[in-house]
Formats: C-alpha cells, sequence, structure tokens
C-alpha cells in the first residue's frame, strides 16, 4: 500500500462512518424505510411483476430535503415515460430480429455511456442505456406483440408506484431544504465553538473534516428553498451569506487556534458567541448584529489581523453581499464538457462499457441463464471515469450484493416459513429498509454498499410479485454480479487503463492556481473569504489518493509518488496562512507568480528541483 495504514486504516474509516450519528441521518433512514415498505404494499396488492425492484427505486429517488426529492421523483418518471415511448418505436423492428435488437442496444449504450463522460447527462445517461438495454431484453423474451407492450407498461407502473409514493410522502413528512441547510451551518459553528472552547486534538480533526467538506451542502440545500418558493428571498440571501459566513468563521477558529497566546477569556467569550449563534439558526432564525468580542489583552502582529478579522465576519454574518466577481461568482458552461470532442478518454470510456455490457448480454441470452441478468445490470451500474474509482465501486457491490444474499436466504430458510400475513412481510422490508437506509446516508465512500445488500435482499425474499422459496435466485443474482464485476475489471485494467493519478495532478495543480489568482484579488476581505471557499478542493484529492489504492499495482504510482503529493498538500496550510495574514502587495503578487509556476510545473509532470529564493513552505515541497 502506498501510505498509511493500507487496507486496515481504509476500514477504520469506512466503520467510522457507518457508526456515525449526525444530524437528520435517522430520520432519512426511517422515511426511507416507510416509502420502500408502502411500495412494497401497493405493489403486491397490484400484482406488479417486479416488486422487489419497484421498492429499490426509491433509494434512487429520495434525498435528504423534500424538494430534491421531489425533483428528483418528477425527473426520473418523465425520464422512464420517454424511455417508453422510445422502447415501443424501436421494439417494433427488433423485437423479430435479434441483430437489429443487439446493435440498437449496442447503438445506444455508446451514445449514452459518451453523454455520462463528456456532458451534464452524466448522472442519468448509464441509467438510461441500462433501462434501454433491459427492457429491449424484456421484450425480447416477451412471446409476442402484446404481452412485449403489457410487459413495458409494466415497467412503466413499476417506476410510477414509487415516484408518486415519494412525493407523497416527502409533502407530508419531508424535511425542508432551509431547516436543513440552518442545521448544518449550526454544526459547523458548533464545532468552531468546541475548537476554541476545549483545543482537542478531536476537535481540530473535525474542523479540519467539515473544512474539507466545504459549504456546498449548505448553498445546494437553500437553493432547492429557492425552488420550494415558501422562503422570502431576502431571507434566503440573508441565509447565502450566514452560510459563505460558517465556512470563513471555521477557517479563522482554525487559524486562532495555531496561536497559542490567544487571550483565554476572548476564546470563551468567542466560542460562546458562536454557540448562541448556533441556537438561533436551529430554532428557524438567522443572527444579525453581532457585537464584537473585546480582547482583554492588546494583541499585535498576525493575531490581531486575524482576531479583526472574526469580528467582521461577524458583524456582517448574514447582511453582508458578496463581493463582486468574487469566487461565488460561476462561469456559464455548455451541456458538453470543454474537451468533449477533443479528448478520447470520452469515447474511450463508451467502447470499454458498451463491449463489457454486450458480451454479459450474449453471455447469458446464448447460454439462456436469464437468472444472472444482474451482470448487464452491473456493467452499468459500477463503471466510473477511472479504473480505482470502479474497482472500488465494483468491490462495494459485491461485498454489499453478498452480504444481501446472505442475509436473504437465512430470511427464506428460517423468517419467511413462519410469516402467513403480509404484515410480516411488510415488517421484514421496512426493518432492511432501515438498515439500508443508514449506510446509505453514511458517506459516498460506504453508501453504495447500503444500495446493494437491500437490494440483493429484496431480489431473494420478493420474487416476481410475492414472496418465494427458490434459493437459485439468491445464486444467480450474486453470480451474475461477479461475472458483470469480471468483465469490467477485465476492460478498465487491460483496456486503455486510465489512472487516477492524473485527476490527482490536475486537482493540485489547479489549487495553486486558484490560490495565485487569490493571492492578486483586489483586498483583504476578498482574499480571506475567497480562501475559506477554496478549501474544499482538498477533499476531492484526498479521496482520489486513497481511491488510487484500488488500482492493480502496474498501474499504481510508487510510494514516493505519493509522498510527494502528500507533501504538497500539507504545504497549502503554509500558503494559505501566508495569502491570510499579509497585506503586503508586492509580497502577495510574489507568492501568485510561485503559485503559478508550481501550477505549470505539475501539469508538464516536473517540479523546480532546487530551492526558489523566498523561503516559501511550498517551495520546501518541490526541493527534494
Amino acid at each position: 500500500m502506498p501510505a498509511g495504514d493500507g487496507y486496515r486504516a481504509m476500514v477504520r474509516e469506512r466503520f467510522a462512518e457507518l457508526t456515525l450519528s449526525r444530524r437528520g441521518r435517522g430520520e432519512f433512514a426511517l422515511r426511507l424505510a416507510v416509502i420502500c415498505t408502502i411500495t412494497t404494499w401497493v405493489a403486491e396488492g397490484y400484482q406488479i411483476s417486479d416488486v422487489a425492484l419497484s421498492a429499490y427505486v426509491v433509494f434512487f429517488m429520495l434525498r435528504p430535503d423534500r424538494v430534491g426529492s421531489v425533483v428528483t421523483s418528477v425527473v426520473l418518471w418523465l425520464l422512464l415515460t420517454i424511455i417508453i415511448g422510445y422502447l415501443l418505436i424501436v421494439a417494433t423492428d427488433s423485437l423479430d430480429y435479434p441483430p437489429l435488437r443487439v446493435a440498437i442496444m449496442a447503438g445506444t449504450s455508446l451514445t449514452m455511456m459518451f453523454l455520462a463522460s463528456a456532458s451534464k447527462l452524466k448522472p442519468f445517461a448509464s441509467a438510461i442505456a441500462l433501462i434501454v438495454a433491459y427492457g429491449l431484453d424484456a421484450i425480447a423474451r416477451a412471446p409476442g406483440g402484446e404481452p412485449a407492450t403489457r410487459a413495458l407498461l409494466f415497467v412503466w407502473l413499476l417506476i410510477s408506484v414509487p415516484a408518486g409514493l415519494t412525493v407523497a410522502v416527502n409533502l407530508v413528512a419531508g424535511p425542508a431544504p432551509r431547516r436543513l441547510a440552518q442545521g448544518d451551518m449550526a454544526d459547523r459553528l458548533r464545532a468552531a465553538q468546541a475548537l476554541l472552547t476545549g483545543s482537542s486534538a478531536v476537535a481540530r480533526v473535525a474542523v479540519a473534516a467539515l473544512r474539507r467538506t466545504g459549504g456546498t451542502n449548505a448553498l445546494n440545500l437553500l437553493h432547492m428553498a429557492l425552488i420550494e418558493k415558501i422562503t422570502p428571498c431576502a431571507d434566503l440571501r440573508a441565509l447565502r451569506q450566514a452560510a459563505r459566513s460558517t465556512e470563513v468563521l471555521l477557517m479563522l477558529a482554525e487559524a486562532i487556534d495555531g496561536h497559542p497566546e490567544t487571550p483565554q477569556v476572548w476564546r470563551q467569550a468567542a466560542a460562546a458567541r458562536l454557540g448562541e449563534m448556533a441556537a438561533i439558526l436551529d430554532r428557524g432564525l438567522y443572527p444579525v448584529g453581532i457585537g464584537s468580542i473585546a480582547s482583554p489583552v492588546p494583541c499585535t502582529g498576525p493575531l490581531a489581523l486575524l482576531l479583526a478579522d472574526f469580528d467582521a465576519v461577524l458583524a456582517g454574518f448574514a447582511e453582508k453581499a458578496p463581493a463582486p466577481g468574487g469566487s461565488t461568482s460561476k462561469t456559464k458552461t455548455g451541456f458538453f464538457l470543454p474537451d468533449a470532442f477533443s479528448n478520447p478518454e470520452h469515447v474511450r470510456y463508451a467502447i470499454k462499457v458498451t463491449i463489457a455490457a454486450m458480451g454479459c448480454y450474449l453471455f447469458y441470452s446464448m447460454t439462456d441463464w436469464q437468472g444472472i441478468h444482474t451482470c448487464l445490470i452491473t456493467c452499468y451500474i459500477v463503471a466510473l471515469d477511472t479504473t480505482a474509482e470502479t474497482v472500488e465501486k465494483l468491490s462495494l457491490r459485491l461485498i454489499g450484493a453478498v452480504i444481501g444474499a446472505a442475509a436473504g436466504v437465512a430470511a427464506l430458510i428460517w423468517v419467511l416459513p413462519s410469516i402467513d400475513r403480509i404484515g410480516g412481510l411488510l415488517a421484514l422490508v421496512f426493518m432492511v429498509s432501515l438498515v439500508g437506509g443508514w449506510i446509505v446516508s453514511s458517506g459516498p465512500r460506504l453508501a453504495y454498499s447500503g444500495f446493494q445488500l437491500t437490494f440483493a435482499f429484496l431480489l431473494c425474499v420478493i420474487q416476481g410479485s410475492g414472496p418465494a422459496y427458490d434459493l437459485t435466485v439468491a445464486r444467480d443474482r450474486v453470480i451474475g454480479i461477479l461475472i458483470g464485476d469480471a468483465a469490467i475489471y477485465l476492460m478498465f485494467v487491460s483496456v486503455w487503463p486510465r489512472s487516477v493519478a492524473r485527476n490527482i495532478d490536475a486537482a493540485i495543480a489547479d489549487m495553486f492556481a486558484g490560490l495565485a489568482r487569490i493571492a492578486r484579488s483586489p483586498d483583504h476581505p476578498t482574499r480571506r473569504d475567497a480562501l475559506a471557499a477554496a478549501h474544499s478542493a482538498v477533499a476531492q484529492v484526498t479521496t482520489d489518493l486513497d481511491i488510487a489504492a484500488f488500482e492493480p499495482a502496474h498501474m499504481r504510482p510508487d510510494s514516493e509518488w505519493f509522498d510527494r503529493r502528500d507533501e504538497m498538500l500539507a504545504s497549502l496550510e503554509g500558503t494559505e496562512s501566508t495569502l491570510l495574514l499579509s497585506e503586503d502587495d508586492k509580497q502577495l503578487e510574489g507568492e501568485a507568480r510561485k503559485l503559478d509556476e508550481f501550477a505549470e510545473a505539475i501539469r508538464r509532470g516536473d517540479a523546480p528541483l532546487a530551492p526558489i529564493p523566498g523561503g516559501s513552505q511550498l517551495e520546501h515541497t518541490f526541493a527534494h
């Protein structure tokens, strides 16, 4: 392993995510379990052909807030309606001509997977390719035209039931996005409060983790609140400013904690003030008119500047508008990525996924082994941009599927035989969906195993339109997942393999270039606010460095490469401190030039071999 304790450290981190209890996590899991249970009850009542899949679809529709859940459900339903219409058109010619059917499946797959890599359709393109491929396969297995049409309409109903129930439940019991955003800000303020109060290692780690995640979650939730049209626009503007101010306060608290000479009386007063602000946010309001915090001892040098910044952010916590042209401005982009038609990686990605998926389809079609059709589904689900990301996702799919299938088989043997009413089956679905929802809400690195655990269990326990006792279903589903995993693994490792190292170097170079732009900002407040927002870019680089461990040994960079990148990330702390505390325009311009040079060196694949005059912490990183 390139760094740290290897897999043991990774397992410890994932276990910590699994057991972490945070605001709203239990409510999300409970809401998910309730919708899955009601969906199962309705689908059983109307004898929908695939109850397990109908209940599982809820996992893709539900979001933490009610607006996101409603919008996602409606978009997926409309998308499926369009796909069903497309299938009804193409199925007429392809029903009795297998070569044409395979050609349509492959052509659709190539197009959609290209869009998944090179356009803003990325969240939905792979799902479209999957539904078209699997829909055409289902049509081919129908005995005639009318049964094929009926099968497609059942697929439409299979999605419509969970979509409608998700909308209904969230309109009644879903949390408002504004409340979730304010809760997120309150939690971050309390983390800064704990750091200023105790300055413990646990508090430092918590603040560092929150800074890496950034404040985009609260801002996205406030965007959902804007769509909801309930919160007044003036309140939304104030809350958006409060979200940005919260990130700045986190940064300043971390910087102040690095100065042991900070008066203890000031730290206690500041911590109390942050706690009061968090309590106001928890009540659904936002604090205004916040007074400065007096220091009993006059401070000089960098500490005086930090304390003055802290007071300035408090004074404009939810009142000051963002600086024009600052870091909050967004550049409008088109539907396609800038390199969509110049970067061959997009086409290669589409070809690799399509070959793996069509190979799996032909295999189970020619062997007449329909029970392993999950291999086709697996290809579209686990394929990501790089080899490391793909291997991590297929590993999570396999682990979740094996655990879910084992639990499903155990339920078939020891639980289902004693259930003679639908209430018992619904209770079983509720409990497993609750566990799956808890795992899904753990974090992006572990969530997918929760999806697969629940899906495998439901497929074992609910076979078709009701409960059954065929143990071969669990066996075939897991075998299909193994075959799909193997097909994708072989394609992504042996055919045009793409290492995540490219993403890491590009992201680090972009971070240095971004810091250079911040160094050239016209005034100190603009520079301070932009620094707080820019720090969240570290999270993706750190994640990619962890994911790189999943690459095969022949693709993975050596340990020295990882050490250098860790040192680059460590150097950012000193660079950010310089940009935060310096008010010398000449020094800032010099730092900006050095940062631009380092960014260009990383993009070229090299770096200066000797220290550059100036002696900054960043220069030391490249002096190895």
